[in-house]
């Protein structure tokens, strides 16, 4: 005869009140959270004013009440404390465990999530018609990525938004085209190497965009960035100039840093083209250096007796 009877529990847990400020972070958590997921966490919290999903805490006789360790948590209870809330609800376990099984709850809680069926998850996302409660889901790129992938098997065609885009490049263009896409393809395992506080700067500035323009998607937070970098690209000139006014290095820079703007207006581009033209023409210049001309141009300005220098600040 099979014995039914259920084994006994490892442990018993209880539902307390605490104090996220006063509660015992772990020295050593596996789990990290990105800036950008933190950020929406706390704005999370701030919006429900309490967490929704309680984090597991530890006594077991080790830790005095109200400042127990929490094994499951520790984000939420950090956003808790940001978002201003005093009090959270905490699943709290006050027999004595044993380091390993410390351990291998800490891991479990991190471990055990489960999946998200794709085609599901795409159903339920678009019944999302509020922006802000799409970024309340939490769903990020890399889920957003993970939708557009959905095959669609199962689901009518009909009820699907999709668009087509075509590229069309121009004979001389098709070859570089066909590079860079082959680069793109197989260059998946390059390493670029950058400072630790340059890529916490880069967050810092993606979560301001983020909450500046009220979008939830990196590449537009991103496209909003390059706009802005776009309207200052003459402070670029600060890579190559000294405060002295002198050049900082011998290489190429690009000419909208010294312009200001990538475009100029065509009546100018063509006297430019014609200035230039004639010169290489009459041997002053080499060809294809016509940045030579407008050096020289400006030189004899600085020089002329009508110019007066600005003051050096």
């Amino acid at each position: 005869m099979t014995d039914t009877t259920a084994p006994a529990p490892a442990f018993r847990s209880r539902l307390v009140r605490r104090d996220p400020r006063r509660l015992t972070r772990l020295p050593v958590n596996a789990r990290f959270m990105r800036k950008e997921e933190y950020d929406r966490l706390v704005a999370n919290v701030r919006r429900d004013g309490c967490l929704t999903s309680v984090p597991l805490i530890y006594s077991g006789g080790e830790h005095d009440e109200h400042e127990e360790l929490i094994l499951s948590g520790n984000h939420r209870c950090d956003a808790a404390v940001d978002a201003g809330v005093f009090e959270i609800d905490a699943m709290l376990i006050d027999e004595p465990l044993s380091d390993q099984q410390l351990i291998a709850l800490q891991l479990s809680h991190n471990a055990i999530a489960g999946e998200d069926d794709p085609a599901t998850l795409k159903h339920l996302y678009e019944q999302l018609d509020d922006v802000d409660w799409r970024a309340y889901s939490g769903l990020d790129d890399a889920d957003l990525q993970l939708l557009a992938e959905v095959t669609a098997e199962g689901l009518s065609e009909a009820n699907l938004d999709f668009a087509t885009v075509q590229l069309i490049f121009l004979p001389a263009e098709l070859e570089a085209a066909r590079t860079a896409f082959n680069d793109t393809r197989f260059g998946q395992d390059e390493t670029w190497l950058a400072a630790r506080a340059d890529y916490a700067q880069t967050l810092d500035t993606l979560a301001s965009t983020h909450a500046a323009h009220r979008v939830g998607n990196v590449a537009t937070a991103l496209h909003a960035i390059l706009t802005i970098v776009e309207r200052h690209l003459g402070d670029l000139q600060d890579g190559y100039t000294s405060p002295q006014g002198e050049p900082l290095h011998a290489g190429r820079v690009g000419l909208e840093t010294v312009l200001g703007a990538r475009t100029l207006p065509a009546p100018a581009a063509i006297t430019l083209n014609k200035a230039i033209a004639r010169a290489e023409g009459l041997g002053e210049i080499p060809q294809g250096q016509g940045w030579q001309l407008l050096e020289r141009l400006a030189g004899e300005y600085l020089s002329g007796p009508n110019h007066t220098p600005p003051e050096v600040l």
